[in-house]
């Protein structure tokens, strides 16, 4: 497929950044006590959510896993709804009452963030059958991690969507890591492989790399769409913070992973190389990068403002949405 033009990958640009500097900001607001709840981020992993989203539209669903936040605003979800929801606030996009590992908005296709390791997949099973249902063309996409491949549910999910030819997407973001754990220790094997049991295609793609991980996704929806039954697609990226924010307080000092590899995967930030692509291919100034970091950061203040600003749930919303 051609490339992505300059003004899409500007957009992708803009939209990696703005999860980066959201991700920065909770992380630091979550260490200076004014979060109420412990984060999973998605810094240095934004080239697989926003390579993948950008071939999607309101009609294609996504569900996501406990590290939702980058999915979320990959997907065009609201920046102010996202981060009043993480504040547990009534304006939050779940009005307060799922917090940052369930961010949702359905009317963006966004099924949600999943605290349940690899339960984001089986419900993108269902709405790919959904989907296939009504013949309209949409596409599914189940975001996991590597520590999601040995769920059942994976297996399943792959039996299914390749006997019925389901529009479904799975990417795997493997970033080496089962929360403390290397995946060469607790996952065997390759995880593309798995694929190839049921006949369904699978790639593997450097993560990092906006450019690749876009022209893979973008044959991988347009099967979908076509009606020829899903792909695999692993993309290697690295977490550059940590599992959770809340870790230094119960891992007391201990290491799982040394400075040195998290300063080599620095180097391969995909926002960093995305904007020497830029400015190389003569598609962007420094400046104009300069003014969509300053954009940026005015979203982000606005949305955090937002998030102080509003109110709490009352008492009595807890049971809007349990009882009927």
């Amino acid at each position: 497929m051609p490339p992505a033009s300059a003004s899409e990958i500007l957009v992708m640009y803009e939209r990696m950044l703005l999860i980066r500097r959201v991700e920065e900001r909770l992380g630091a607001d979550f260490k200076a006590g004014h979060l109420i709840a412990g984060v999973h981020l998605y810094s240095g992993q934004e080239a697989v959510g926003v390579g993948v989203c950008q071939h999607l539209g309101t009609d294609d669903w996504i569900a996501s896993n406990h590290r939702g936040h980058g999915h979320f605003l990959a997907k065009g979800g609201d920046v102010r709804a996202m981060m009043a929801e993480i504040h547990a606030k009534v304006t939050g996009v779940c009005r307060g009452m799922g917090g940052t590992m369930h961010v949702a908005d359905l009317g963006k296709g966004i099924l949600g963030a999943n605290g349940i390791v690899g339960g984001g997949i089986s419900l993108i099973c269902g709405a790919a059958f959904s989907q296939s249902l009504q013949g309209r063309g949409s596409v599914s996409v189940a975001f996991f991690g590597d520590g999601a491949s040995t769920q059942g549910v994976m297996s399943e999910a792959l039996n299914l969507s390749a006997l019925w030819k389901l529009p479904m997407i799975f990417v795997c973001e493997n970033n080496l890591f089962s929360e403390f754990s290397r995946s060469d220790t607790v996952v065997a094997g390759r995880i593309v492989d798995r694929a190839a049991a049921y006949g369904v295609p699978g790639v593997q793609v450097d993560g990092n790399d906006l450019d690749a991980v876009w022209a893979v996704a973008g044959q991988a929806v347009r099967r979908a769409r076509a009606g020829d039954g899903p792909t695999f697609i692993e993309a290697f990226t690295y977490r550059m913070a940590g599992h959770v924010e809340a870790e230094t307080g119960f891992l007391q000092g201990a290491q799982y992973r040394s400075s040195d590899e998290v300063t080599a995967w620095a180097e391969r930030d995909p926002i960093r190389r995305c904007a020497e692509r830029l400015v190389q291919r003569g598609q962007a100034s420094p400046e104009q990068l300069a003014f969509i970091e300053e954009r940026v950061a005015a979203q982000v203040a606005d949305a955090v403002q937002f998030a102080l600003d509003s109110p709490p749930p009352s008492p009595e919303q807890a049971l809007e949405f349990m009882f009927a």
